[in-house]
């Protein structure tokens, strides 16, 4: 194991930290999660995301025990799909039997509910959490008003959103939203939601001698926006976390933010 990993930079959730750089194994399969997931933990992240919905789990939790790194180095996330409503506590267990853990970090409701915010959902969730097998609860593609109807209706705030998130849809109402919550903004599909030939990012990474992609992943990270970017190719999965590397001057996360407008 490579001691240069990517546990650092993170974000505070409560007690506890998240890596700013996740390992996205959306659309990667059962059979090939396994190397691509050691290969992440291999070239230093921290941080896997995954989910109930990815089908993927179990080769994910054989590259976790096949790694044998402390429990505590390693930040697992996974998701529960919206259709698993009234078996949400059987979806967890099952989520930590594939994955050969016994708690995740971080739990998120994969989607609303028939579109809709379910607090009963959320309680479950909420109970999860209480009994240890998750850490950390969230949401993914929640609305604002969504966040505050789960709050309103059990007082637990969603530690995590992670949502469709790049350049190109920045939206800083939705970032100042989260933000005013204490939400931790975190964004999937950091590169197919953006145009890696835009002129201001090609400029920005020549001139960090950087790609596009890799100025993208610089540019959450500049933000404190947890981003997951996946791949099953050993040079892109090292290519994508060299991006967390790079420091962007406030003028050029200023003329990335730009991109949105």
């Amino acid at each position: 194991m490579t001691s240069n990993h990517y546990a650092e930079p993170s974000v505070a959730l409560g007690e506890h930290r998240m890596p700013l750089l996740g390992f996205g194994t959306w659309q990667i399969d059962d059979s090939a999660a396994t190397e691509a997931t050691s290969t992440a933990l291999e070239l230093g992240y921290r941080h896997i995301d995954t989910a109930t919905g990815y089908g993927n789990e179990a080769g994910i939790g054989k590259a976790l025990a096949a790694a044998g790194l402390p429990r505590d180095e390693v930040f697992v996330t996974t998701k529960l799909p919206p259709e698993n409503v009234g078996r949400e506590r059987q979806t967890i267990e099952e989520s930590l039997s594939k994955l050969g853990l016994d708690h995740v970090d971080l739990w998120l409701v994969h989607w609303p509910p028939n579109k809709q915010a379910s607090p009963e959902v959320w309680e479950e969730v909420v109970k999860a959490q209480a009994d240890g097998l998750a850490t950390s609860i969230g949401v993914s593609n929640y609305s604002l008003d969504q966040i505050d109807e789960l709050v309103s209706a059990t007082g637990v705030t969603p530690a995590v959103n992670q949502i469709r998130w790049s350049p190109s849809i920045y939206d800083p109402a939705v970032q100042q939203g989260l933000s005013e919550r204490g939400v931790v903004l975190e964004g999937y599909s950091p590169f197919r939601a953006s145009d890696l030939e835009d002129p201001t990012l090609v400029s920005i990474a020549e001139a960090h001698e950087a790609t596009a992609a890799q100025v993208i992943v610089a540019w959450h990270v500049a933000h404190e926006f947890v981003v997951i970017p996946k791949s099953a190719r050993r040079e892109r999965i090292e290519s994508n976390a060299a991006g967390a590397r790079i420091e962007l001057s406030a003028d050029e996360v200023a003329r990335i933010d730009g991109l949105a407008s």
